[in-house]
């Protein structure tokens, strides 16, 4: 193993720091489901290159009716108001294609 390579990449990535939102930008909440659910609408969100971030992921899935009545959709997506337009869009997307495999 190249210890000099690795030692690159580990600088690279010590170095990088995460692009900031907007401080513009407020958090909005375009899907709330299961753990499951919740996680497969972020990577949808994610290939369409829209930052976000999943709310109460853990306590959704371990106590989740402490974080939702019932315990019914626990786990919120969150992304920028300032993409709220594009991720509605794949949200609505997504269940669409849901309710088409339901049937």
């Amino acid at each position: 193993m190249n210890f000099y390579f690795l030692g690159l990449i580990s600088q690279q990535l010590s170095n990088h720091k995460p692009e900031p939102m907007s401080e513009t930008a407020n958090p909005v909440e375009v899907f709330a489901g299961s753990a499951w659910e919740a996680a497969l609408v972020k990577s949808l969100l994610e290939n369409a290159e829209i930052k976000t971030f999943l709310k109460d992921e853990i306590r959704g899935t371990m106590i989740p009716w402490q974080v939702a009545p019932g315990g019914v959709n626990a786990v919120k997506v969150v992304v920028s108001d300032q993409d709220i337009e594009r991720a509605m869009q794949v949200v609505r997307d997504f269940e669409a294609s849901r309710k088409q495999d339901d049937r």
